[in-house]
């Protein structure tokens, strides 16, 4: 698909745009035009190719202002979680290639500083530009350079933790640094908690602006005294700003807040910026935007035109075809946990602002006061589920497997140490596709395994994945269940040895299907194959182990990295059981490396883990040995 393809209607002004630069050469009316032809630039880009839709549409004029402002790339922003960086790729040099977006060997859907000089700090997970743009700014400072620094958040990932260590640690500081807050009401899901009604409370700022405004205009025309209480007004400006604005909450935190403020008034905010950047130690600007801005659809319905799939903009996301979770293992999961939990009043769904997208909407429907969304806070929901189990309750969290990541201490120490009964379901395992390696679930199984008292399955169909939730809610210790999106269709192999034989292939999950290709392909090359499906991941099963003692070849396959994967953890179990010395062993997995966006097949292929690939190594391993 070419550029002009992509971008359709007048773009006089984004055509100009090769870097911010560039901006700086517009007048203040041609900037309001720039943003309107960014925004459809969007539209048509992402209607075609997919992406993050309504949190681009959303900061269109904040990101404007944010380049007209400061001097990129010596300057440096710092974007929480990424996806809502496509603005700031098309005004830094990218919009050629936006059509490449998200696609294999593209352009990536979140900032990479391997990509352009640009990207400040790679980002993808949640929370974590404020720590970040801390560390650039205290290096700036110790290295004794000269440049601003700013951290663009929004209102969903101050639900998580990290986001509070970053404000409690800078704000003690003296160091130069901006954060912005962007405040549109939404993560992926709407936002829950405290902070998001702290933040609530904070949106009636635009009518203390007013009133502030007229009140000045007001006492300034006293006769005698108007000037002096004027003045005296401004010096407790921060008395007006605690009773109308609320922004106490920063404020004690340590950093100077300005805000709320309009996030469409372009002119605005590159007023209040700028005069931000003259203001000494830490601030935080707050300002407030509506997600999926311009596009009445994602307008209403911003959770829905989140991350979208290619779609018709005239007539908008088809329901039907585009969010069906029909044939997907998040919806398996779902509707077991439900006639579980309609059994079993113990039994609870935890999890992370994520509920639809890992299945929990029916359970929300049927069971609310037996939900708990935590907001973007992984961490603490591992170790509130390892409470919930103490207090003799049955916690099961759904959540993707890159997120899990951030919980690792967690699921160590206070849940497989005390051997509680927590569930985890690891949605989004293995090649999640064009999120990514930020979001790659193939580090799941090595993690896990790692963990004493933590039992680990990988279903490889639906039907497994129900059996397996049934057996982990009754198991009494620790479980995690991982599986991707799409749900395989069941089936069984069909190989011509019930045991013994030339060639074991074990597959892990989803693989089983790859590994009945190899098997049936083997199969007709005249060589005896057997493949095992290895539920269990670990413990791995004694009757496995017992019948690959007949077997000289023996393939694992697995959508996992291979270091501490299932593969290597079956090697050396059976080099402490059987005799190793004739066996011809082989695992094949991710390298040793994070894997970037693409289809799931085409990444398969590329790491030979499809079919193909797989059976072109095996024919190696057995002509080299065939021939020594």
């Amino acid at each position: 698909m070419s550029r002009k393809q992509m971008i359709k209607g007048k773009t006089k002004y984004l055509e100009a745009i090769n870097s911010p630069d560039d901006l700086k050469k517009l007048e203040p009316d041609e900037l309001y035009a720039l943003a309107a032809e960014i925004r459809r630039f969007l539209l048509n880009s992402i209607a075609q190719s997919g992406g993050h839709l309504a949190s681009n549409l959303g900061v269109v004029e904040l990101t404007i202002a944010l380049h007209y402002c400061h001097n990129l790339p010596n300057d440096k922003i710092v974007w929480d979680v990424g996806h809502q960086a496509y603005v700031h790729k098309i005004l830094t040099g990218r919009k050629d290639r936006f059509y490449t977006l998200r696609k294999f060997g593209g352009l990536s859907g979140f900032p990479k500083p391997d990509e352009s000089d640009f990207d400040a700090f790679a980002t993808g997970h949640s929370s974590t530009s404020i720590s970040a743009a801390f560390g650039l700014a205290s290096a700036r400072d110790m290295n004794g350079e000269n440049f601003s620094v700013t951290a663009v958040i929004g209102d969903g990932s101050m639900t998580g933790g990290l986001a509070y260590e970053a404000l409690n640690n800078a704000g003690q500081s003296d160091t130069n640094l901006l954060v912005v807050l962007n405040d549109n009401q939404m993560s992926i899901s709407e936002n829950v908690g405290s902070v998001s009604r702290h933040l609530n409370s904070m949106r009636s700022a635009p009518f203390y602006i007013g009133a502030k405004r007229g009140i000045q205009s007001f006492t300034y025309k006293i006769p005698l005294i108007g000037k002096p209480l004027a003045r005296f007004m401004e010096k407790t400006k921060d008395i007006f700003r605690h009773l109308f604005v609320n922004g106490v909450l920063f404020e004690e935190l340590g950093f100077k807040y300005i805000g709320p403020v309009d996030g469409h008034d372009l002119l605005e905010l590159i007023k209040v910026i700028d005069r931000c950047k003259n203001i000494s130690g830490p601030v935080l600007l707050h300002v407030y935007t509506q997600k999926g801005k311009g596009y009445a659809a994602a307008e209403q319905l911003p959770e829905k035109y989140h991350g979208v799939d290619s779609f018709n903009l005239r007539m908008g996301i088809n329901d039907d075809e585009n969010n069906a979770d029909d044939g997907t293992y998040s919806n398996i999961f779902g509707n077991k946990l439900v006639s579980l939990a309609e059994a079993d009043r113990s039994i609870i769904a935890v999890t992370a602002s994520m509920s639809k997208g890992t299945g929990l909407s029916l359970f929300s429907e049927k069971f609310p006061d037996r939900l708990f969304d935590v907001g973007i806070a992984e961490a603490h929901a591992v170790t509130f589920c390892a409470g919930l189990a103490m207090g003799g309750l049955k916690p099961v969290f759904a959540v993707y497997s890159s997120f899990l990541q951030r919980a690792y201490d967690q699921i160590l120490h206070d849940v497989c140490l005390q051997n509680l009964p927590v569930v985890f379901a690891v949605d989004r395992a293995g090649i999640v596709g064009a999120d990514g390696d930020t979001h790659q679930g193939i580090f799941d199984l090595s993690f896990l395994s790692q963990m004493p008292n933590m039992t680990v399955l990988a279903p490889k169909d639906g039907r497994e994945l129900e059996e397996m939730l049934d057996y982990a809610l009754n198991l009494g210790s620790p479980v995690a269940i991982r599986y991707p999106k799409k749900a395989n269709i069941e089936q069984n192999c069909v190989s011509n040895v019930t045991s013994g034989g030339e060639i074991a292939v074990i597959s892990v999950g989803v693989m089983f299907d790859t590994a009945c290709d190899v098997c049936e392909s083997l199969m007709k090359k005249g060589y005896k194959t057997t493949v095992f499906n290895a539920k269990f991941v670990k413990p791995i099963e004694e009757t496995l182990i017992s019948e690959l003692a007949d077997y000289k070849y023996i393939f694992t396959i697995e959508d996992n990295i291979e270091i501490g994967g299932f593969g290597q953890n079956l090697f050396a179990i059976l080099n402490r059981h059987i005799d190793l010395s004739e066996k011809v062993m082989r695992c094949f997995a991710f390298p040793d490396k994070f894997i970037e966006h693409g289809t799931r097949g085409e990444l398969l292929a590329k790491y030979e883990l499809d079919s193909d690939g797989i059976l072109k190594r095996i024919y190696e391993v057995l002509s080299d040995n065939e021939t020594s």
